[in-house]
């Protein structure tokens, strides 16, 4: 290895201090980047900041992790871990009212997401496999006896990884799912890596358990040797031990999914502007451009101009994850809505405009 590529691996390790909030010129003298650059990316997640301009430990870090390097947060925020899911013009207490958790399913292939989702929705949606892997994202709401719980499913971790390099924070909670016959593999320290880097809570939920190769501890065991140490080991981190085909277990993981929420109180502010994030979109000839979107703050309605990185259209309809046609939709709410002009990408961050003049400016802007 040459000295020059030595120090570009040296330095493309590096940690960067991430303030609350550092203004992109400042973030982009850290990295060593040149700050076009950084503007280049937060334009490709959505966001259109200038050089000058200030932007907050969120948005930051996502940018430090698409330039090669580490994220080192500094100085403690009172409020706890920061979120996309509300930002500075609703931060007023008065204003946040409790909002249902969303929850991504993250594991490795065929340890049984899947299986475990369809038990929860208690629909059949295995019919839908191909080759051991989910082939939509989808996200839905069930409501249980705790009230409702947004669900996530990515076909992959790309699909996770990809919303969250342009800037969307679409989690609160991951569930691990690991196989009890197979235990830890690849995908799943893979997985570990992906909600520790989005800084959520994770529950394991250990599937599987009622085949004669089950081995439980086996399973803790392997989770501790990546630092995940299990409630019934003597640590902090929620277990789930559950079966998809039969549902045993599954209660207990719902329950604490909302013993989480609880404790973490999520919240946002409905009575703004709508905000959120592409989880997943399509051309169908008969309906032209569907996006699924996930509300992340705000209430989205029927008739708003909304902006979708370089794709804009005003909304013709919106529809809830069982295909109801509704007139609005709150925090936390999976909808598909009807009227953009392209197909956005998966990841991209949602925005009303007041206009369709300015929704067009903005894209031509980008």
């Amino acid at each position: 290895m040459t000295s020059d590529s030595q120090d570009t691996t040296t330095r493309r390790v590096k940690k960067i201090d991430i303030p609350p909030v550092i203004s992109v010129s400042d973030l982009a003298d850290n990295m060593e980047v040149n700050p076009v650059e950084v503007v280049k990316g937060l334009m490709r997640g959505g966001y259109m900041f200038a050089i000058n301009d200030v932007i907050d430990r969120d948005i930051a870090s996502i940018v430090v992790q698409l330039f090669g390097f580490q994220a080192n947060e500094i100085e403690d925020e009172s409020s706890g871990p920061a979120s996309l899911t509300v930002d500075k013009d609703s931060e007023n207490p008065d204003l946040l009212e409790t909002r249902p958790p969303v929850v991504t399913i993250l594991g490795h292939v065929d340890h049984g997401k899947t299986t475990l989702l369809d038990s929860i929705r208690k629909t059949n949606v295995v019919d839908g496999e191909a080759g051991g892997i989910t082939q939509h994202i989808a996200a839905y709401q069930i409501e249980s006896e705790g009230g409702l719980i947004t669900f996530l499913d990515t076909p992959g971790h790309e699909a996770f990884t990809a919303m969250r390099a342009r800037g969307a924070q679409v989690t609160d909670l991951a569930i691990l799912v690991v196989a009890a016959d197979d235990g830890v593999m690849p995908q799943t320290i893979e997985a570990i890596d992906h909600a520790r880097a989005a800084n959520v809570p994770i529950i394991i939920a250990v599937t599987k358990t009622d085949l004669p190769s089950a081995n439980i501890d086996n399973v803790y065991r392997q989770l501790s040797e990546h630092e995940l140490l299990v409630e019934p080991w003597g640590g902090d981190i929620i277990a789930v031990p559950l079966s998809g085909l039969s549902g045993e277990g599954v209660p207990e993981l719902i329950e604490n999914i909302h013993l989480v929420a609880e404790i973490s109180e999520f919240k946002a502010n409905p009575k703004r502007d709508a905000r959120g994030v592409v989880v997943e979109a399509r051309l169908e000839r008969n309906r032209g451009t569907l996006a699924t979107v996930l509300v992340q703050t705000g209430t989205l309605h029927q008739g708003e101009i909304v902006v979708m990185g370089e794709v804009y259209g005003k909304i013709r309809a919106i529809f809830d994850d069982k295909g109801n046609r509704i007139k609005e939709a709150g925090p936390s709410a999976p909808v598909e809505i009807m009227g953009l002009s392209e197909v956005p990408e998966a990841g991209t961050i949602l925005n009303v405009a007041a206009t369709e003049k300015e929704a067009r400016r903005i894209v031509d802007e980008r």
